[in-house]
């Protein structure tokens, strides 16, 4: 489960030359592991042929088109749950506390609730705590699924891939209702977020496949994968 928790990670952060150059092995440490079915991994085509294809500037100007207008489709969990309320803050703190007993740091500007750097801390669990762990936004996870699926955009296959890990399971979260992204009242503030993950590596060893994970350390590491503002 670590390796794929890990690939969706990249495959869901905001596109980089790491994470483009480095399709084919993602697809091998899918493979490898065997953890989704091949209809999964058939669904994650096309989103791999776009990264692997598309014009780099291209990736990310539709990226942040997508994920960053509005709320409907927000990477940041808790966004669906609480907004802004005080509630939203004590979460992140309990999460972030999650994150720091199992001995990670956050590494950069990023806000515990991101899925992506989510997944990268479910990674490093042991499969079934991890799984455990997926199923509590399991909700959160389905509605973006179809929301995304609705839009027509190939990051649905992966949230769709992580509701089918996460089950049945999950917590009775009431989903905050979709926004409108062309509606210019609707959009979110403009703010700053750089690209991240947690400064403490896996222990050695702990991927079953050592170069498709030191692959996968070098698409993750902030030093190489820096982002820039997403301000619209």
């Amino acid at each position: 489960m670590r390796l794929t928790l890990r690939v969706l990670s990249a495959l869901l952060r905001y596109p980089d030359q790491e994470v483009q150059a480095g399709v084919d092995d993602l697809s091998v440490a899918l493979a490898e592991e065997g953890l989704l079915c091949p209809q999964q991994r058939d669904a994650l085509a096309p989103l791999l042929d776009q990264l692997a294809h598309a014009d780099l500037l291209d990736l990310q100007e539709a990226y942040v088109a997508l994920f960053d207008r509005g709320r409907a489709v927000s990477l940041h969990l808790f966004e669906h749950v609480h907004g802004e309320s005080r509630d939203r803050g004590q979460a992140m703190v309990d999460l972030r506390e999650r994150y720091l007993a199992q001995g990670l740091e956050i590494a950069a500007n990023e806000l515990p609730d991101y899925l992506p750097l989510f997944l990268e801390y479910l990674s490093v669990l042991p499969p079934a705590q991890a799984a455990e762990e997926l199923a509590q936004p399991g909700v959160i996870l389905s509605a973006l699924a179809e929301r995304l699926e609705e839009r027509g955009t190939p990051y649905a296959a992966p949230l769709r891939i992580l509701t089918d890990l996460a089950g049945a399971g999950g917590e009775a979260f009431e989903i905050a209702p979709a926004d409108d992204p062309d509606d210019l009242a609707q959009l979110d503030a403009a703010w700053e977020e750089e690209q991240v993950r947690f400064d403490t590596p896996l222990a050695p060893g702990s991927d079953n496949c050592p170069k498709v994970g030191a692959i996968l350390d070098r698409m993750l590491d902030p030093a190489l994968t820096a982002r820039p503002s997403r301000s619209l």
